[in-house]
């Protein structure tokens, strides 16, 4: 591909060289450059790419783009000068892969809680409507039949229009992604249209010397995806939603329990039978359904509204919507594994004092006969988290049994040592078992009629990271071997719908 062509979409000033350069791939990795490479130089936070250049250079770039004034040993090496390269970066790649997301429909889901969870809802709905659908998220990539784990939420722009492009060639017509607002402030969706753009809510996150300065500056970026798209679907409910849509350029869609909400809940009432929890609502506005949802938690009214109301718009039937809602589940946020019809046990990636206290009370409004809570904490992290994690479950259940997590370097005992400091400040009991294995294998064989148990700080990962090695563990490999190696007549109603 000719650079001159490239560069339609973007303002730039040619520092040296010619536009009549071919292009063979395009990078932002020194390591990954090659003959007729275009280099993009990032200015990051450990590297700059500006130091680079003659590097690069030496192995075969043959276009460079900068933000900065750059020395290049090569005369015969193309600079192209742009105002930010990673701007830049999103729409030159977004043109050399063929403008992918324009052969797409795209929906980008933004907001601090619930983003995961609807992204899978929404793909579920549209792909049983028929709509070939990838994902983009926190927990992994999903392109056709290749699944691959993620490392951000919102990855590079270089790479999203890579994934784009291999997603049109594999036949999807739909991609579903998280948006954070690091992805916005990066300028990691520059390039890509999105059809859809969904708020979900907003509250004190991210807010740090590594992230955003203030809060204000976080809810700015999370706004600007609704300068991209080109229907917004908001939360009414939500505190911010009305400084988030000063800025919007989109149509409006609307959701939530407020009175003038497009996709309106009324009526919400809890449930719970054979272990399993979920709450029900009645939908009203642009359509009247009952409608069950099979996860638990007010938030999962929210979460279905906005599913529901992007796969309204793009035609999938209320008869599937409501038949996905009903059995759906993601993997580690609120995942139910039903294994008793006795009592309830599930998985959830609650990893700091604050969604961890949001999972228990939300779990203790189905009024559990005792509420259990298993976590560990991380080490080479804040100590405070683990004071506070313990506090919050030593205030909000009934029994909390202590064990590890990510140990990394740290002794899991010394991490288990502050949590129990934490849990020292209140009245609550708790069991200390380092094991996760073993510490699940205590939950489920000491659980009782009633009982909910919640997996709390692991979530969808499947590993241990111990002394820097990253060993296998997934709680749901944990939970089948414990009721393989177990008298499973001796577990309280036990009745095993996950594993059969």
């Amino acid at each position: 591909m000719q650079l001159s062509d490239l560069l339609i979409d973007i303002d730039y000033d040619l520092v040296q060289g010619s536009l009549d350069v071919k292009v063979e791939s395009v990078e932002n990795d020194s390591r990954k450059v090659q003959n007729h490479s275009l280099f993009f130089c990032i200015s990051g936070a450990v590297f700059d790419g500006h130091n680079f250049v003659n590097n690069v250079v030496e192995q075969g770039a043959s276009v460079l783009v900068v933000e900065k004034d750059v020395e290049v040993n090569h005369s015969e090496v193309t600079v192209i000068r742009v105002k930010n390269s990673r701007y830049a970066m999103g729409v030159i790649s977004a043109a050399f892969y063929g403008n992918p997301s324009d052969k797409l429909t795209v929906i980008g889901i933004t907001g601090t809680k619930g983003k995961t969870t609807t992204t899978y809802m929404i793909r579920s709905m549209l792909e049983a409507a028929g709509h070939k659908t990838g994902l983009i998220g926190t927990i992994e990539s999903i392109i056709g039949e290749k699944v691959t784990p993620a490392a951000n939420t919102t990855p590079e722009s270089i790479v999203m229009q890579r994934m784009m492009k291999e997603m049109v060639d594999v036949g999807l017509d739909s991609v579903v992604m998280e948006v954070s607002s690091q992805g916005l402030m990066l300028d990691r969706v520059a390039g890509i249209s999105f059809d859809y753009g969904i708020f979900t809510n907003l509250s004190e996150d991210h807010i740090g010397p590594n992230e955003h300065k203030t809060f204000e500056e976080y809810l700015g970026w999370k706004a600007k995806l609704f300068t991209l798209c080109k229907t917004g679907i908001f939360n009414l409910d939500d505190t911010y939603v009305s400084d988030i849509m000063k800025v919007h350029t989109c149509d409006v869609i609307t959701y939530g329990m407020a009175p003038n909400a497009d996709y309106k809940a009324e009526n919400l009432n809890l449930y719970q039978k054979d272990g399993s929890l979920g709450i029900a609502y009645d939908l009203n506005g642009k359509y009247q359904e009952h409608v069950v949802v099979g996860m638990p938690g007010e938030f999962s009214v929210h979460n279905s509204l906005a599913a529901v109301a992007v796969a309204k718009e793009m035609g999938v039937s209320m008869e599937q919507i409501l038949e996905i809602l009903t059995d759906i589940h993601v993997k580690g946020r609120v995942e139910l594994i039903p294994i008793s019809d006795a009592f309830t046990i599930l998985i959830d990636y609650a990893h700091n004092a604050v969604s961890l206290e949001s999972i228990l009370v939300t779990l203790r409004a189905y009024h559990p006969e005792r509420l259990i809570a298993l976590f560990g904490c991380g080490g080479k992290r804040s100590k405070t988290r683990r004071f506070e994690m313990g506090e919050v479950s030593g205030k909000m259940s009934d029994f909390t049994i202590i064990t590890s997590d990510n140990p990394r370097d740290e002794e899991p005992q010394a991490i288990i040592d502050d949590i129990k400091i934490g849990i020292g400040k209140t009245d609550g009991e708790y069991i200390e078992i380092i094991d996760r294995k073993e510490a699940i294998r205590y939950a489920i064989m000491h659980a009782k009629q009633g009982d909910v148990i919640v997996l709390a700080g692991k979530g969808h990962e499947d590993y241990q990271e111990i002394n820097g090695v990253k060993y296998h563990m997934d709680e749901r490999d944990l939970i089948r071997e414990i009721l393989e190696e177990e008298d499973v007549t001796k577990i309280c109603g036990y009745n095993n719908r996950y594993f059969a």
